[in-house]
C-alpha cells in the first residue's frame, strides 16, 4: 500500500493536471465552465493529440457559452481551431460545436446543471443524456465524466477503462474503489494522469523506475 501511495503520488506531480485545468478552465458547478469542459470533450474526442485539443479549447476560450458558441460564425469557429492546429476536423467540428451549442440551448436552457438533474443521480444516465451531443460519443462522455466528477460527486469515483489501462502500466489495481482510497480528493486529477500513462510509454517507464 506504502509503495502503491508512492506510485499515485510520483503519478500526480508528473501529470496530474486534469485537462480542464491545463485548457484553462477553473471548473465549478456553474453553466460556462460546464459548458467549457463539454466543448473541450468533443475535441478530446477525435483522433487527435491531446495538447492539440486543449490548445484548440483556448482558442475557442471567448466562446464560453453556448449562445456565444452559436452567435459566432461557422467561419469564426473553424479560424479559431485552424490557429490551434486542429486540422483534419476543423470543419465538421465547428459545425457539430455549433449544432451542440443550439442542442443545450433548445434541451436545457444552456445550463447542463438540468442535464446533471434529469438523470438523477445516475451516472450512466448521466453518460447516456451526453451523448446526444454531436460528435460527443462514448469516449467522449467519458472524458466529461472523468472531468465532471471533481464537482459532481455521483460521478465518483470514474476510472473507465482508459484510466485502468494506465494504472496497470504503472502497477497500480485496475479497481476504481482502490484506486479512489488511494487518491483521496484527487480521483479526478488521478484519472487524468493514468489516461495520461495509458497513452506515453516514456511517461510510464519514468514513473514505474
Amino acid at each position: 500500500m506504502a509503495d502503491q501511495k508512492e506510485t499515485v503520488r510520483r503519478l500526480l506531480d508528473a501529470a496530474g493536471d486534469t485537462y480542464a485545468e491545463e485548457a484553462g478552465i477553473r471548473l465549478a458547478d456553474k453553466p460556462s465552465p460546464l459548458y467549457r469542459l463539454l466543448v473541450l470533450s468533443v475535441l478530446l474526442s477525435t483522433r487527435i493529440k491531446a495538447d492539440i485539443a486543449v490548445a484548440a479549447a483556448k482558442e475557442l476560450a471567448k466562446m464560453t457559452t453556448p449562445r456565444r458558441m452559436v452567435d459566432a460564425t461557422w467561419q469564426q469557429r473553424v479560424d479559431a481551431l485552424g490557429r490551434a492546429h486542429y486540422v483534419r476536423y476543423d470543419e465538421s467540428t465547428a459545425t457539430a460545436l455549433g449544432e451542440g451549442a443550439q442542442l443545450l440551448l433548445d434541451e436545457y436552457g444552456g445550463d447542463l446543471r438540468k442535464l446533471r438533474a434529469e438523470a438523477d443521480g445516475d451516472r450512466d444516465r448521466i453518460r447516456q443524456l451526453l451523448q446526444r451531443f454531436p460528435r460527443l460519443g462514448p469516449v467522449g462522455a467519458h472524458i466529461f465524466c472523468r472531468e465532471a466528477q471533481q464537482i459532481w460527486p455521483e460521478l465518483r469515483p470514474y476510472l473507465d477503462d482508459k484510466a485502468l489501462d494506465g494504472a496497470a502500466k504503472v502497477g497500480l489495481p485496475k479497481d476504481p474503489d482502490k484506486l479512489a482510497r488511494l487518491a483521496g480528493d484527487d480521483v479526478a486529477a488521478l484519472a487524468a494522469a493514468l489516461v495520461r500513462v495509458s497513452l506515453d510509454k516514456k511517461l510510464a517507464a519514468s514513473i514505474r523506475d
